[in-house]
This record gives C-alpha cells, sequence and structure tokens, in this order.
C-alpha cells in the first residue's frame, strides 16, 4: 500500500504550520519599520505599519488552530513568540512615539514612554491576564490605539499623560476589556462596532492623522462602546 500520499500530505501540514510562526515574526520586523517612521517622523506611516501588524496578529490566532500549530510546529512556542512580537507592537514603538514633540512635550513623553513599558512589562508576563471566557483582565495594554487616538485627537499633553496613568492603572484593577475576535457574547454588535473603528481609523490614516468630525466621532463612539462593554458584562450575568 502506497502512503506517500499520506507522508506528503503530512509535510505539507508541518510546513504550513511553521509557516504560521513565521506570519507572527512577521509582525516584529513590521514593528521595526514602523519604528524606523517614528525616527524620521512620519507617524502615518507608523500608524499604516502597526495597521498591517494588526491584521498579522488578528489573523495568525485562527489559522494557528486551523494548523493545529502546537502539535505540528513544536520547535517554537506560538504564545511566547505572540507575547514577544506584541510587546513591540503593541508597547515599545507606541512608547517610542511619546518622544515625538508633536505627540507630547516633554518631560511628559519621557514620563509616559518609562510609565507604559515598565507596567506592560510586568502586564504581559500577567498569568491570569485572560478571564475563562477570553476577556481580559485589566486593560489590554494596546498603547498602539491609546497613543492613535492620542495624535488624531491632539489633546493638551498633560491629558494625554493623564490618560495614559489613568489606562496603566486600569491594567492591575478588577475590570475587564473584550478580546474582540475570541469572546463569543454579543460577538455579532462587537465585530460591527469594530467595522466602525477600522473604517474611521483607515479615514484619519487618509488624512494625515488629521482625522474629520464624522471620523473623530465614529472613533469616539467606538471607544465608548469597548471602554462599556466591560461595565456591561460585570452587570448582565452571562447566558
Amino acid at each position: 500500500m502506497d502512503d506517500s500520499g499520506g507522508e506528503g500530505e503530512g509535510k505539507g501540514s508541518k510546513i504550513l504550520a511553521y509557516g504560521v510562526h513565521v506570519l507572527t515574526a512577521l509582525g516584529a520586523a513590521l514593528g521595526f519599520l514602523a519604528l524606523q517612521a517614528v525616527f524620521t517622523g512620519d507617524l502615518t506611516q507608523a500608524f499604516v505599519w502597526l495597521g498591517v501588524a494588526l491584521v498579522v496578529d488578528a489573523v495568525d490566532g485562527p489559522l494557528a488552530r486551523r494548523f493545529a500549530v502546537t502539535e505540528r510546529a513544536r520547535r517554537y512556542d506560538g504564545g511566547q513568540l505572540d507575547l514577544v512580537v506584541d510587546f513591540v507592537t503593541y508597547v515599545f514603538v507606541p512608547a517610542a512615539m511619546l518622544l515625538r514633540p508633536e505627540v507630547m512635550t516633554q518631560p511628559y513623553g519621557v514620563i509616559a514612554g518609562l510609565v507604559v513599558t515598565l507596567a506592560s512589562a510586568l502586564y504581559f508576563a500577567d498569568t491570569g491576564m485572560k478571564t475563562d471566557d477570553w476577556w481580559f483582565r485589566g486593560f489590554p495594554a494596546v498603547w498602539n490605539i491609546v497613543v492613535f487616538y492620542i495624535v488624531a485627537f491632539a489633546p493638551p499633553a498633560w491629558l494625554a499623560l493623564a490618560v495614559i496613568m489613568i489606562a496603566t492603572a486600569l491594567m492591575f484593577l478588577p475590570v475587564v476589556f473584550v478580546h474582540p475576535v475570541r469572546v463569543r457574547r454579543w460577538r455579532g454588535l462587537t465585530m460591527a462596532m469594530l467595522g466602525v473603528w477600522g473604517i474611521a481609523a483607515g479615514a484619519t490614516l487618509w488624512q494625515g492623522m488629521v482625522p474629520d468630525i464624522w471620523s473623530k466621532a465614529s472613533l469616539a463612539l467606538a471607544a465608548c462602546y469597548f471602554v462599556g462593554l466591560g461595565l456591561a458584562r460585570a452587570r448582565v450575568p452571562r447566558g
């Protein structure tokens, strides 16, 4: 009996599984390109690269489960790889943006960057980061989103610093934030709101990070929804 077809299929599946690891690692390279854009002062381009990294981060998890990466590509720990890449794109590059004078005047930017990187390093090592139904415990350190809002809305430096300090405190308080892809509860509405946010964010990038009133309103609406969803989860019993 010829089992060469089965062996070939097994090798192909293994290659695809390792390919998912490569896709995840691509996020770090995208973060490097974003950091280069920060150095040159092109924050719009930096956010474009971070946006691509965000898409990669959204699809690599489902692909990892689809191709059974844990069983077929055991040499690399996908969870650890994902955390390393996320720290680059969600924390380190956005923190570097805070050093730009057009984002935050000094010493506010340095103070904010130090707080963000220190607190996020602890948060990423938190073994209780997620609940049993895939909500984040505490603010999930999505500083790429926070800094995107700071650049788009251009608040005074003291207000931007206050927002960052509040978000940092929320990382360690008993509150929850939704994981838009993995949380099943209210998923339809959440995905629809995520679509609204994506359109508004894309329009903001198209406008060179100087959004019109409609883009700002959509971004604000989405922020209120995602922040408020955690409060709704606490008040409305599951099931």
